[in-house]
């Protein structure tokens, strides 16, 4: 076996990989290696560089636990949860773009009927959302699963703040109509800033970035024989679009939330009027259509 030297590091560490019973293991390990190892000299890292990467690392898995997630958090502020996402889920222009998960995805969405608040508290600005989730030919896609959740008026999702706001506030998992359609009620979000209290934070602000995510509800789409989509629904007039922390935006996603001034219609979805509204259409490729190019 050739022995280490700089000149030959990469090769002489991914020729240890050779035996790897599983090629994309032994694919992904000598790629990484061989990335690792161009930054290593390109940038000349030294010995306290590399202790305080470690520090670093050891830091942001010290601060994880069931509620947050700060691994997730550190690719999220990299922007490789995003090219993952998009590298994974490619649409061709035919279906609803997707966007990042987020940290907190971490507990079931309730089930709860068409038209339902997910507002708990009754905080904040009522708001209507309505859509409807079809196949890339405009099929209806009839109890299609639709989960949302999102941060309240100040910023916060329930798991943040426990005895606060109610347990399960602003998340919900609807089932569509014979249509497609489904519906829902809730507030308008607020922008809000990742978690910066920890080893992410401090390299958000040793970088000089701000930590905000502009205002935005999550949502997952599923439907039997399609591609799940995980996405976002945009505020249009939120401040960050331009500059979301998590690199999350695509233009597509951004929708306008007007104010609506109809007391017939609030009456009719069970709100106060005035109220705002969106409509967010979402379509699925078929599971079994072949990815499309980059």
């Amino acid at each position: 076996m050739e022995l280490f030297s700089e000149e030959r590091s990469a090769e002489v560490v991914a020729a240890s990989f050779a035996g790897t019973p599983d090629p994309r293991l032994r694919e992904v390990l000598s790629a990484l290696v061989g990335h690792l190892h161009a930054f290593v000299k390109e940038v000349g890292l030294t010995d306290d560089e590399w202790g305080a990467a470690i520090d670093f690392l050891t830091r942001t898995g010290q601060m994880s636990d069931d509620v947050r997630q700060e691994f997730v958090l550190l690719s999220d502020v990299l922007g490789v949860s995003m090219l993952v996402e998009t590298v994974n889920h490619r649409t061709g222009g035919a279906s609803t773009e997707s966007t990042v998960l987020g940290p907190f995805h971490m507990v079931e969405s309730p089930p709860r009927p068409l038209g339902a608040d997910i507002a708990l508290d009754g905080k904040g600005e009522p708001c209507l959302v309505t859509g409807r989730v079809t196949g890339p030919d405009g099929e209806p896609l009839a109890g299609a699963l639709v989960d949302v959740w999102q941060a309240d008026d100040e910023g916060f999702y329930d798991v943040q703040q426990p005895g606060v706001q109610p347990e399960r506030n602003l998340r919900g998992l609807f089932t569509a109509d014979s249509d497609g359609a489904f519906r829902f009620r809730t507030i308008v979000p607020r922008y809000y800033p990742i978690p910066a209290d920890g080893p992410v934070g401090e390299l958000l602000a040793a970088t000089g970035r701000h930590p905000y995510r502009p205002a935005h509800v999550h949502v997952i789409v599923s439907a039997p024989g399609y591609r799940p989509v995980t996405t976002h629904l945009f505020v249009d007039d939120s401040p960050y679009l331009d500059s979301d922390a998590v690199f999350g935006v695509k233009e597509s996603l951004v929708r306008e939330f007007p104010l609506v001034d109809d007391a017939e219609r609030a009456a009719a979805a069970g709100l106060p009027n005035p109220f705002r509204a969106v409509r967010f259409d979402v379509t699925l490729l078929r599971g079994d259509a072949p990815p499309p190019a980059a």
